[in-house]
């Protein structure tokens, strides 16, 4: 009897909260699977994806925010042996889910922090408070694959804003695994999408196009093409994260930077009454 030949797993993109392939049928193998080789045209559709959820997820409530991220996080837990079973470390698997739930702790505390009521001469009141960006581009790490992606992703989100996601080439499982848990949680379709191949290739698309509004090139280890990534995005005048110097330490405390990071601030005057 011949030995079986195994049916090799093809991991498609995640877009609108849904799986399609990419626009140009190609891929490329890794770890014994294939994985979708994103185009122009998929991060024009990612970007549309992640426009249409801006109103719905920045109009919910924080407190909402903050279950649907700790729904994640539950998710994760659930999966957690698959993840290990792709060579990610079970201790950053651990650390990717309290990652989860620290940033759903913050969802409806953030205002309380990062707003406030500002002494002005007159009888007004003059409030301050955080709204988010919007649409938010997004370089993740190479390296840690998992824990890397959901310390860039789950700040952006938690204030409101929707991202769109290019994969690191060389390691791109965890995060269509992660999308898996995404697409299986009560995350609305849009408000992440992720596109797997070469962010080289896709990332000066990202930059440029005229719907995003925040970039963060975490993710992007040549200064060349960061730079050139920097220049695109003024066109429209994103806001921009650039890389940090050398490696990020993914296991510190995160603090509030990369939240407060792609937000907005509304001021409203208002007359005291009579």
């Amino acid at each position: 009897m011949s030995e079986r030949v195994a049916v090799r797993k093809t991991y498609k993109l995640f877009v609108g909260g849904k799986f399609p392939r990419s626009e140009s049928g190609r891929s490329y193998p890794v770890q014994n699977s294939n994985v979708a080789l994103a185009s122009r045209k998929d991060v024009r559709d990612a970007v549309l994806a992640a426009r249409a959820a801006v109103k719905g997820w920045s109009g919910a409530t924080a407190y909402n925010r903050g279950q649907i991220l700790y729904r994640v996080a539950e998710m994760l837990e659930g999966r957690r042996d698959q993840f290990v079973g792709l060579g990610v470390q079970a201790a950053e698997v651990d650390e990717a889910i309290d990652r989860w739930v620290w940033y759903a702790g913050w969802a409806d505390k953030l205002t309380q922090v990062y707003g406030n009521a500002n002494p002005v001469a007159g009888p007004y009141f003059n409030l301050s408070a955080p709204e988010p960006t919007g649409v938010v581009g997004v370089v993740a790490p190479a390296e840690p694959a998992l824990l890397g992606l959901v310390s860039v992703v789950a700040p952006a989100i938690v204030t409101g804003n929707t991202v769109v996601v290019l994969v690191a080439e060389a390691s791109p499982l965890p995060a269509v695994t992660l999308a898996e848990v995404l697409a299986t949680s009560d995350l609305p379709g849009g408000v992440v999408n992720l596109l797997t191949g070469r962010p080289a290739e896709t990332a000066p698309w990202l930059a440029g196009h005229m719907d995003v509004n925040a970039l963060d090139l975490t993710g992007v280890a040549d200064p060349e093409l960061a730079a050139e990534l920097e220049r695109a995005a003024a066109g429209n005048l994103k806001r921009v994260l650039r890389p940090g110097a050398g490696p990020a330490d993914w296991s510190a405390d995160p603090g509030i930077g990369r939240m407060t990071a792609f937000l907005e601030t509304k001021t409203v005057w208002h007359p005291k009454g009579v």
